[in-house]
């Protein structure tokens, strides 16, 4: 999912980077609203959890492998908008130290990874919990369901971004959806497993990180 430099056109990479800056800006601006004690220090924690598991890959089954997106992961254990801000600070290290996606593109990658990640995927969470109930259970499942749905969505961005960069006729972008949605679906099974084992654990050691409901309270 890291995108490297030349395959969005410049056009593209300017529009998801200024999405991107104003997204985490706004992330940025919730999150000193809300800063408490162990604010800081757990949007540190969490990003160098994602860091670490980002760089482990798991095989899918072809000659392509996925990791660890962890936009849900992040932003059920410290919400949407340190999630994003820690996602954000995940991936610039990426990019300075290994070269992981390109400079130009690297607001389309925070676009994905951390907007949609987070964002998208602590909204879709929600979602689930107003049928399944504000409990463990409802953490878990929403949690799984939305990381394998933030994989999609980001995918089914890239799709779109890959198709504004190019001119028709000169690649098949039937392919190019196809191969996407196909290895990606496979990668979020990865990305919502993952997801799932993590905030399992945590709910049985430490409940009291969860940010349960939209306000972050626990439930009564």
């Amino acid at each position: 999912m890291h995108i490297q430099d030349g395959v969005l056109s410049p056009a593209v990479c300017a529009a998801t980077g200024a999405l991107s800056v104003g997204a985490v800006s706004y992330s940025v601006h919730r999150l000193k609203r809300s800063v408490g004690d162990r604010t800081i220090p757990l949007t540190g924690m969490m990003a160098a959890l994602v860091f670490a598991g980002q760089m482990v890959n798991f095989p899918i089954g072809a000659p392509v492998s996925g990791h660890l997106l962890g936009g849900v992961l992040a932003a059920t254990v410290v919400g949407p908008w340190a999630g994003c801000v820690a996602m954000t600070l995940v991936l610039f290290v990426q990019w300075a130290l290994f070269s992981d996606g390109g400079l130009f593109s690297l607001g389309a990658n925070v676009l994905h990874m951390a907007v949609i990640g987070s964002w998208g995927g602590h909204a879709v969470r929600l979602f689930v919990q107003r049928f399944i109930g504000v409990s463990g259970k409802g953490v878990v499942i929403g949690s799984v369901i939305a990381g394998w749905t933030s994989v999609m969505a980001a995918a089914a961005l890239f799709c779109l971004e890959f198709r504004l960069s190019w001119p028709s006729g000169e690649i098949d972008f039937s392919k190019v959806f196809t191969l996407m949605v196909s290895f990606h679906s496979l990668i979020g099974l990865g990305e919502a497993l993952i997801t799932g084992v993590a905030i399992g654990f945590v709910l049985n050691q430490r409940p009291d990180l969860i940010y349960w409901r939209a306000d972050g309270r626990q439930p009564s």
